[in-house]
């Protein structure tokens, strides 16, 4: 990944800066203040994972991450891989005092998690704002609890499509430069002092058509929205689980890369390996990753067969997965 970035074109590296001190130049005094009181309803999230849970082969049993306060009784928003299959979960305020805090919810569809502080924990919660209504080129704020608290100015770089290799999709993602390390959780804020989206990656192309300028992706809050009384009451959304077939993937040169087998999974169970390429599913080939979870999604909820094509080195070979509903293989209310 180093010399990947040692690569970079001194062209990005000149637009990073000079979004950066755009971004820095601009941001009013109005919003530092705002980013002041905004602070308050801000924890960082500490996770002990149980070391047989699914998760802890790729994400650890220790977790840090940033949390936000959404309403009056200690319910607090982030990012779901931070909390995924907890077994032990405390916040901790800027003022540094600690709270235990119980597992609430995990939405796969969108990544967001939910989690409740107790004990005597108290914050002004944050108000939901609009995502659809915030353009590419305003300006905005992102608020952390990982490293710097302060507030980190940062330009709406692009609203468009994201797909991850965990099988993962999003139909409009936000994205946001420069870059801030702090990302899990941390709280995207509109110049209302509204939060909009919650931090999940760092990335190489906030602003591909400028030659890959570096940022953030966020999770829009109008994902949560529609689904907050499910999660709340459920744990989980309250419709079909989507197929999941236990892979990672990466598009190379039009196909997709079988990167990692999750062990146990459907994928696993018919043989799928590292290093197969799928090259068709349904008789149809996909267009890229997007397509292909579309296409694998379009087929029915959990528990369909997904006929696949994979590339052997020069053999095709098909394979009929049997998905599953990912949510039975996570540990999501762990007991010792």
């Amino acid at each position: 990944m180093t010399g990947r970035w040692r690569r970079i074109p001194w062209t990005m590296t000149f637009v990073t800066a000079f979004l950066a001190l755009f971004v820095a130049i601009t941001a009013a005094r109005a919003d530092q203040l705002d980013a002041a009181k905004l602070a308050g309803a801000l924890v960082r999230i500490s996770a002990t994972i149980l070391p047989d849970s699914q998760s802890a082969r790729s994400l650890g049993t220790e977790r840090e991450g940033t949390g936000v306060v959404i309403d009056g009784s200690g319910l607090i928003l982030t990012i779901g891989y931070t909390i995924l299959e907890a077994s032990q979960l405390q916040v901790t305020t800027g003022e540094g005092r600690g709270y235990p805090a119980e597992f609430v919810a995990y939405d796969q569809a969108s990544g967001f998690g939910l989690l409740r502080a107790g004990m005597g924990f108290s914050a002004a919660p944050v108000r939901l704002g609009d995502s659809d209504a915030i353009k590419e080129g305003e300006r905005a704020m992102v608020l952390t609890r990982q490293g710097s608290t302060g507030v980190q100015p940062v330009l709406i770089a692009a609203k468009r499509e994201f797909a991850g290799y965990w099988e993962y999709l999003l139909d409009e993602a936000i994205f946001t430069t420069p870059p801030i390390m702090g990302f899990n959780g941390a709280a995207l804020i509109d110049r209302k002092g509204e939060l909009v989206g919650i931090g999940s990656l760092i990335v190489r192309d906030a602003v591909p058509a400028h030659g890959g300028v570096p940022g953030n992706m966020f999770v829009p809050v109008s994902a949560l929205k529609p689904i907050l009384a499910d999660l709340l009451a459920f744990g989980r959304r309250q419709e079909p689980a989507r197929p999941w077939l236990g892979v990672t993937l990466r598009e190379e040169q039009g196909r997709l890369m079988v990167e990692r087998v999750t062990p146990q999974s459907p994928a696993a169970t018919v043989g799928i390996q590292p290093g197969d390429m799928i090259v068709g599913v349904a008789g149809q080939r996909p267009k890229g990753l997007a397509d292909f979870y579309r296409k694998v999604w379009g087929l029915g909820p959990a528990g369909v067969t997904v006929p696949l094509e994979l590339l052997r080195g020069p053999k095709l070979e098909p394979v009929a997965v049997p998905s599953a509903d990912r949510y039975s293989t996570l540990k999501l209310n762990p007991t010792f």
